[in-house]
């Protein structure tokens, strides 16, 4: 509660209030403050405003009437705070002037009997007792009495949006506990678990508990999935939330861990394989390096002079006349060159052909190797004609 600024005229004011109530007497008491029996402790909801009912009469008088002429009342409203009763003023009217603070105001217009006050906006912290305190004097200045009366005010508040959470991880057959809690709430909240349709349903003890807000779901089935909604309430109101339940087949946080481990897994598998296969292709190429730098040639074989040169198995290979390497020595006269022989020619005895003109035929000597033709048929070697030549190079 706001008090009114400090002066010197309000300790002033403090100091006769309490100087009157305590030097006045029941029997010198000209006139009273009234509230209603029924209205000494009011209720109101933050935010919104109330009147505190008080009004004052005189000794005698049956109901409350017009002031007369004559009064001069001067009405203080006392905020009381704590244990220690300490009190502000709420609002003052003195010398027909009114002063407070911006939230309160008297009912009616001064001057007036009915001295109710008006509190507007009201907030949690305006929750307590008010005093209202009426000294009446006449136009010299002479008291005619004084009276104060005490009203309680209590300000409720509705519960503020709750907020929903879950605890546990929701997968069939297990447990999960949903939990609703208002921040700020008076008088407490209660709280209620709601599923919304289509599978409407509401729940109560002992799955619910309606003190803290929570709802126990057990053994839990993909039946159960659904929107659940939580409604805080009191006597002034009610705040809602709502959160999606979706019971999964499996624990979920299970297969995502069980993801990323396997594929943390798969990834260093294949960077091992693929360090495997590099390290194994240096391995290989390593040794043929070696074989490379490090090889001696192989020897060729030196062709005898003079001689063919027969395979180990028995066959003739690359047989190369002597004689045809052997460059011509002396002048050529033409006719004196003789074709190269072939591979037959050279190998192969040829046979004794008769001349036509009558000459007598020359033998063939053996092969420039000097194998005989017995041992060439040994080898297996197939005799082969070869026509005589003359002089001159022609086949006669």
């Amino acid at each position: 509660m706001i008090s009114l600024p400090g002066s010197p005229a309000t300790s002033l004011l403090r100091v006769l209030f309490l100087g009157l109530t305590t030097l006045a007497s029941p029997s010198r008491a000209q006139m009273e403050v009234h509230v209603s029996a029924s209205l000494t402790k009011l209720r109101a909801v933050e935010g919104a405003e109330v009147v505190l009912p008080a009004w004052y009469s005189l000794q005698g008088e049956l109901s409350p009437t017009k002031p007369k002429p004559w009064e001069v009342p001067t009405v203080i409203w006392f905020f009381v705070e704590g244990k220690d009763k300490n009190m502000s003023q709420v609002l003052t009217y003195i010398g027909q002037v009114t002063t407070g603070m911006p939230r309160a105001s008297l009912v009616h217009p001064m001057p007036s009997r009915n001295v109710s006050l008006r509190l507007r906006d009201l907030q949690e912290k305006d929750s307590g007792s008010y005093l209202c305190f009426v000294n009446l004097q006449d136009n010299q200045g002479t008291v005619k009495g004084q009276s104060s009366k005490h009203l309680e005010l209590d300000v409720l508040v509705p519960p503020a949006p709750p907020s929903c959470h879950l605890r546990g991880v929701a997968h069939v057959g297990a447990n999960v506990t949903l939990s609703c809690q208002s921040p700020r709430s008076k008088p407490t909240a209660q709280y209620q678990w709601v599923r919304s349709p289509p599978s409407s349903q509401v729940f109560f003890a002992p799955v619910l508990d309606a003190i803290h807000g929570s709802l126990s779901l057990k053994n839990l089935s993909t039946s159960m999935s659904g929107v659940y909604i939580c409604k805080a309430h009191n006597e002034v109101g009610s705040a809602q939330c709502n959160m999606t339940l979706t019971v999964s087949t499996g624990p979920r946080a299970t297969v995502v861990a069980g993801a990323v481990v396997g594929t943390m897994v798969g990834l260093g598998l294949l960077a091992g394989l693929v360090l495997l296969y590099q390290r194994r292709g240096k391995a290989l190429e390593e040794p043929a390096n070696d074989i490379k730098e490090d090889a001696i040639a192989p020897r060729t074989l030196l062709w005898p002079k003079g001689s063919d040169t027969i395979s180990k198995n028995g066959t003739l290979s690359s047989v190369t006349s002597a004689r045809a390497l052997r460059p011509p020595q002396g002048p050529s006269r033409l006719g004196a060159l003789t074709p190269t022989p072939s591979l037959s020619s050279q190998v192969l005895p040829s046979p004794r052909l008769p001349r036509t003109d009558g000459a007598h035929p020359q033998p063939i000597s053996p092969g420039p190797g000097g194998v005989s033709s017995s041992a060439l048929s040994r080898m297996g070697a197939v005799p082969v004609m070869v026509p005589a030549q003359s002089q001159a190079g022609s086949l006669v």
